[in-house]
């Protein structure tokens, strides 16, 4: 099996696997209990903790656990609305964000909340100054992904912080397909709130965490016991905590180094993909993307039965972000760069780990021109074309 869909989850590593058994199987206890066999439980959550807030240049009492990505994004956009409702209720986003943010919005939109969605370029890009103008009086938020989880982009993260400094607007970045594969320092970028999730970087399922400034305000999601400082109630998750603190510490042990692997091992697949396959197309920014993500169109074929022929070759690739999986309708993501529906049916992202290589790189162009050649064979669409073409 070639797996190339890390964009949707990625393997747990031993060594992370490893460092979670003991508060699996030998020191189960809960860490907010004040008995001393709780005691190691809790050191293990503060380490983690101090692990997370090292890596973004942040203090330990700024990182919140929650259950992932999509908690995480719910707590930080609705958290503020609520918080900040007093002081405006409106609130600025992107077309190309996960829908645990897009759907997130459209909620607070039904209950007297106001949202501009940003346009992006042909690249996936904002355009700055359309941020700058869409910013009112009554601007609370600015919520704008680090990094597209499907075509890869990364946005100008950097100067959305400035501006968002700049007009006292709080800045959430929905960080959760780039932190750990990208440096990311919180107080250069200006980031007010940042979200991430564990399985994206080889840890653990269901654990994240919400990287909340001090002073910033967001009333809490979820409601019980006193769990994280009183914002966050439930039962600490000490196994996957601590299996996401050893995952951060590999990711950032040799961040550039497997950056730089991976970069080549893709441009090695993009070059042969647009050279050798016609009528394809690569999304996304060229060189502003994310190492391991490579996300391709083909004309005059339906992404479906291209991921299925893949699957026969022992090829694990998906269309587009898997939260969305089994929609019939286009990426909403490859809608907002331009592509008509026809051309953004033919889509396929391929998301790299550490662990591919150029061999498998070719062994899936290969069968990648095979398949794209059957289908288009059995296309009357692509027949026309042909047959339009060589008549002019």
């Amino acid at each position: 099996m070639i797996y190339l869909d890390n964009a949707a989850t990625t393997a747990l590593k031993p060594e992370v696997f490893e460092a979670m058994k003991p508060f699996l199987l030998e020191n189960y206890s809960n860490p907010n209990s004040v008995y001393s066999f709780a005691q190691e439980s809790k050191t293990a959550v503060d380490q983690a903790r101090e692990i997370i807030a090292g890596v973004l240049g942040a203090k330990a009492n700024e990182i919140y656990f929650t259950a992932g990505g999509s908690e995480s994004d719910n707590w930080a956009i609705k958290g503020c609305a609520k918080a900040y409702a007093s002081k405006g209720r409106h609130m600025i986003t992107t077309k190309i964000e996960h829908h645990a943010v897009l759907h997130t919005f459209e909620d607070l939109e039904k209950n007297g909340y106001e949202v501009t969605y940003l346009d992006v370029d042909e690249n996936g890009c904002i355009r700055l100054e359309d941020l700058e103008q869409a910013i009112r009086p009554d601007t609370i938020l600015i919520s704008i992904m680090y990094a597209n989880n499907e075509i890869g982009t990364i946005e100008p993260i950097r100067e959305i912080g400035a501006i968002a400094k700049k007009h006292g607007v709080l800045f959430h970045t929905d960080a959760v397909q780039a932190f750990a594969h990208e440096p990311i320092q919180v107080d250069e970028l200006h980031i007010d709130l940042l979200s991430a999730s564990a399985h994206k970087f080889h840890g653990p399922k269901g654990v994240g965490f919400l990287y909340m400034r001090n002073g910033v305000k967001a009333s809490p999601l979820i409601h019980g016991g006193a769990q994280e400082r009183a914002k966050r109630a439930g039962t600490s998750n000490v196994p996957g905590i601590v299996g996401m603190g050893k995952a951060v510490q590999i990711a950032f042990a040799d961040l550039a180094a497997r950056n730089e692997k991976m970069a080549a091992v893709r441009d090695h697949l993009i070059t042969r993909v647009l050279d050798e396959i016609p009528f394809s197309r690569l999304n996304g920014h060229r060189t502003k993307r994310l190492s391991n993500n490579a996300n391709f169109c083909f004309r005059f074929i339906e992404g479906e039965s291209l991921l299925m022929m893949l699957d026969q070759k022992g090829i694990c690739a998906s269309s587009g972000s898997a939260c969305t999986s089994g929609s019939l309708d286009p990426s909403h993501v490859l809608l907002a760069i331009g592509l008509v529906h026809e051309i953004a049916h033919g889509s396929l992202r391929l998301t790299l780990s550490e662990e591919s290589t150029m061999e498998e790189m070719d062994y899936v162009v290969d069968s990648l021109k095979a398949i794209v050649e059957r289908l288009r064979g059995m296309s009357p669409l692509y027949e026309d074309f042909v047959k339009n073409q060589k008549e002019v």
